[in-house]
């Protein structure tokens, strides 16, 4: 997918991270943190699961892109870490607060870069629905939650 700016409103909070030279990234991909390198989350190793490949993107959740790293680029980028991003998403009805974690490819062996879709826990997601979607459509409002700087989002506590 190529550069889209999903950024809709609320604090960003950027940081800035370093990306490899082999690395690509553009505008408005999920990205996490490889050690001390950012990646988009195609670039994730598989992990089996489509959960297990969730869980493990949640962990290392850094942000959405706001800047581009072509090929050969060594120069660091901002990462939004917080605010409101619009995604493409399945067609399905959604309540604000749904939690949404990042969407896996069809071949089932990697992530998207810029798709999310519903998840069953806050250790699978980077949002949570930040507008209602009824009737279906494919797209939603998300607002992230980085896991690398806020442990990203909480779940919900019932005594």
């Amino acid at each position: 997918m190529s550069d889209c700016m999903r950024w809709r409103y609320g604090e960003t909070n950027p940081i800035v991270l370093p990306v490899d030279s082999a690395t690509v990234i553009e505008i408005g991909d999920l990205v996490y943190l490889d050690t001390d390198d950012a990646k988009p989350a195609a670039s994730q190793a598989d992990q089996g699961t489509e959960s297990g490949n969730q869980a493990l993107f949640h962990n290392k959740f850094a942000g959405v892109a706001m800047q581009r790293s072509r090929a050969g680029d060594t120069d660091p980028i901002r990462i939004a870490t917080t605010g409101v991003f619009e995604f493409v998403a399945p067609s399905t009805t959604r309540e604000v607060g749904a939690l949404l974690g990042v969407d896996e490819q069809a071949s089932g062996t990697a992530l998207e870069n810029q798709k999310v879709d519903g998840v069953a826990g806050a250790h699978l997601a980077i949002g949570r629905c930040a507008k209602r979607v009824n009737p279906a459509e494919a797209r939603v409002l998300v607002d992230i939650v980085s896991t690398v700087m806020y442990g990203g989002p909480q779940a919900n506590i019932t005594s």
